[in-house]
């Protein structure tokens, strides 16, 4: 059996390219030990074929145009451009150099294949995704031997709506190619996918990128709720599973949708266990702003006392995660040591367990699933009274007719968008009645509306909320014609009264 190179080491100076200085990253160093903890072969690439490709995803769309327009730019060039989704799936492939691509199906860099780290172990693709940052893997750099004649280049891309990862533009040739070059070329090919996506989403804005907020919560005040109580079955049963396990010593991962009040549980059940504890939340930022994030509040972990909420921890780099885990394990040893409390250091909040990074996710002793707020109706009305308080700092009434609309919108942004529409309501009247919530409130599509429409619908929904606004004014503030707006907002199920054409 021949000897396999040890990946957590630079390769030989043989393996190199003359006169190449191989440095070794923390985030290099991070995927060479996934990619051996996921079992992938040093040597060679193992063929994965991933499924069939479906090709009606806007990104998919947006991406395929756009590399299609740089590959009859770039077709006399040894390059190969490719479109990835979040899984490492490879959507298509562009090139020119046909000795190129004979040897990317040698190693199975071709369409319908995944070639994530788990499947390939280091490659530039593979990086980008689990780091979600633009990466380069140059030869020498990657985990299998038979992928060191290349040289990779990966931005990813994330859906400009809602923030979700989509994917990633990959670009590969060989090792004698400039990598800066490479690496500005997939730049490019990544922005100009997400404003594509973002022009063909009806012009509304995109998500601003995690700002990485961290805030201590004083007393009795929970991240995004004050001092609310939920009233339903469900959220209660949830609240004291959680109370047990932190009870008990063990970290929990609250799941669900964004908005549900994940931190909130978190909050309330750490508050109830330990009536005195200091609660830091820290909300995971963008993937490039991590290293000084971690380094602003992972040294509180060790302190007596303390406990921190980590807010979407399924976004953080698979570096960072890594980083934390072997963190809170430092701090939990001192605090043992110390004979201090053995309440857990962390808690989380993701949608799924299965989109943490490891071996964060193996650390969690407990899952607590918040329930959507579509799924405790019996909440709603109460969240509203609450939210209506906090705009006014004063009780604000709601007419029976108008709870009755909030009670039977579905509400898929969760609390978030309740607090939207009432914070907006309260601003204008002293008692909510229908007439001041939005008018798709009350209607009910015909059709369940995809994500993006939801969302298309929440912006026009809050535009025309605002005192004065016309319909032919939100056509302005989208940049679209007056009859575009009016056919949009009947497609979503939107109506406004005669008076706001």
């Amino acid at each position: 059996m021949p000897n396999q190179r040890n990946p957590l080491f630079p390769p030989a100076a043989h393996e190199a390219p003359e006169h190449q200085v191989i440095t070794v990253t923390k985030r290099l160093l991070a995927s060479w030990q996934r990619s051996q903890d996921y079992g992938v072969s040093a040597e060679g690439v193992d063929p994965v074929w991933a499924g069939q490709i479906s090709p009606d995803s806007l990104f998919f769309q947006c991406g395929q145009e756009v590399l299609t327009a740089m590959h009859q730019t770039l077709a006399n060039e040894p390059l190969g451009l490719m479109l990835t989704d979040a899984d490492g799936m490879v959507l298509n492939r562009f090139s020119g150099d046909s000795s190129l691509l004979q040897a990317l199906d040698k190693v199975h860099l071709a369409p319908g294949f995944a070639f994530s780290e788990r499947e390939a172990g280091t490659n530039g693709l593979g990086l980008a995704l689990a780091d979600r940052v633009p990466s380069l893997v140059r030869a020498e750099e990657h985990y299998s031997a038979s992928l060191r004649m290349f040289t990779c280049a990966a931005v990813p891309v994330f859906e400009p709506l809602s923030g979700r990862l989509e994917g990633c533009v990959n670009i590969t040739t060989y090792t004698r190619s400039s990598p800066e070059l490479l690496l500005a070329l997939a730049q490019s090919a990544a922005s100009h996918t997400s404003s594509l996506m973002l022009a063909r989403s009806q012009g509304l804005v995109a998500k601003p990128g995690p700002r990485g907020v961290v805030f201590r919560v004083h007393g009795k005040l929970e991240p995004g709720a004050g001092t609310w109580r939920a009233t339903s079955t469900s959220w209660t049963r949830a609240l004291e599973k959680t109370a047990a396990a932190l009870s008990a010593g063990r970290v929990v991962a609250a799941l669900g949708e964004q908005g549900s009040g994940r931190s909130t549980l978190l909050g309330q059940a750490l508050r109830q266990v330990h009536p005195r504890i200091r609660i830091l939340c820290a909300a995971a930022p963008a993937p490039a702003d991590v290293d000084a994030w971690l380094s602003l509040w992972t040294p509180e972990l060790a302190k007596a006392g303390t406990a921190v909420i980590v807010e979407n921890c399924d976004t953080l780099p698979a570096w960072a995660a890594r980083d934390l885990y072997f963190r809170t394990e430092a701090a939990l040893r001192l605090r043992r040591a110390s004979a201090h409390t053995s309440l857990p250091s962390l808690a989380l909040t993701a949608e799924e367990l299965s989109t943490i990074p490891q071996p964060l996710a193996a650390a969690v002793g407990t899952v607590v699933a918040v329930p959507a707020l579509r799924e405790r109706p019996e909440d709603i009305v109460p969240l509203a009274r609450h939210a209506a308080r906090q705009t006014r700092l004063r009780a604000i009434d709601f007419t029976p007719a108008a709870e009755r609309v909030l009670t039977g919108h579905e509400w898929p942004g969760n609390i978030d968008e309740l607090n939207r529409v009432v914070h907006a309501a309260a601003l204008r009247t002293e008692v909510i009645d229908v007439q001041h919530l939005p008018a798709s409130l009350s209607q009910r599509p015909s059709r369940r509306l995809t994500h993006m429409e939801t969302i298309e619908r929440e912006e026009i929904d809050r535009l025309l909320s605002k005192p004065g606004m016309t319909a032919a004014i939100v056509a302005v503030e989208l940049g679209v014609s007056r009859a575009t707006i009016y056919r949009r907002m009947a497609r979503l199920g939107i109506s406004v009264p005669k008076s706001s054409t």
